[in-house]
């Protein structure tokens, strides 16, 4: 079932727009689309919370920040992190709607970004980590309220995503780029300065597809992708506040 099809298969939506809805002209039932909105958002802050638990560990646990910091594996667990995220994402893209296996292919994904979060946020001094996670939230926050603000009056953002994806097209380049010349702290804060704008940009744009367009099976996937955009928004901070 796809994202344009919310109201397939929901015999209760109604087929008029309803009173109260989240945005003019809404056809299916607002207290179905809130009660989807609630588990979604209940799945993402899960999965911060067990990211934020886990990556403390190698914040304030002396062992695991020194495994992060100094042991020669320390590579490969991270390399071997990132395979195993990218493999949890492609099997949860087939199995997002297969109840539980959804759910333990998306402990497996968390898992995964939990690890490349906590070995990056061992190489940067505490408080920096906490401004990062402060002003993520803020600006998370903000943009969520602004987008349900908006969609309420009216306003569409499905016009960004040509723009979102040429973007990340463009910062995967600069990302091997970077890889292969580094450009030094400046060029890094260029990169994630861009990126974190790029996060701004899906956050907003996945918020109003949450609203919209996402079918009531495809909480999973919802739950990825703002997930995602906060974790990502959360590492190109890190990087700036880093690079100050």
């Amino acid at each position: 079932m796809g994202k344009g099809d919310i109201e397939a298969g929901y015999p209760h939506a109604h087929a008029h727009a309803q009173e109260g809805g989240l945005y003019p002209s809404m056809m299916e039932s607002p207290e179905l689309r809130w009660g989807f909105i609630r588990k979604v958002y209940i799945i993402v802050s899960i999965q911060l919370l067990f990211t934020a638990a886990f990556a403390s560990l190698f914040i304030f646990f002396p062992p695991a920040r020194e495994f992060a910091r100094h042991n020669d594996l320390r590579l490969l667990l991270f390399l071997g992190a990132v395979i195993f995220t990218f493999v949890s994402l492609f099997a949860l893209s087939k199995y997002y709607d297969q109840h539980p296996v959804n759910l333990i292919l998306l402990g497996l994904y968390t898992l995964g970004m939990s690890v490349t979060v906590g070995i990056a946020c061992a190489f940067v001094d505490a408080m920096i980590v906490m401004e990062a996670a402060f002003l993520t939230g803020a600006v998370t926050a903000s943009l969520t309220g602004y987008t349900f603000w908006a969609v309420k009056r009216g306003s569409d953002f499905s016009f960004l995503g040509p723009f979102l994806f040429a973007s990340i097209m463009v910062m995967m380049l600069f990302s091997i780029i970077q890889l292969l010349i580094p450009l030094g702290p400046t060029g890094r804060m260029i990169i994630a300065g861009v990126g974190a704008l790029v996060m701004c940009g899906f956050i907003v744009y996945d918020t109003d597809d949450l609203i919209k367009r996402y079918s009531y099976d495809e909480y999973i996937w919802a739950a990825i992708s703002i997930y995602g955009d906060i974790i990502n928004l959360f590492m190109y901070l890190l990087t700036i506040l880093n690079d100050l």
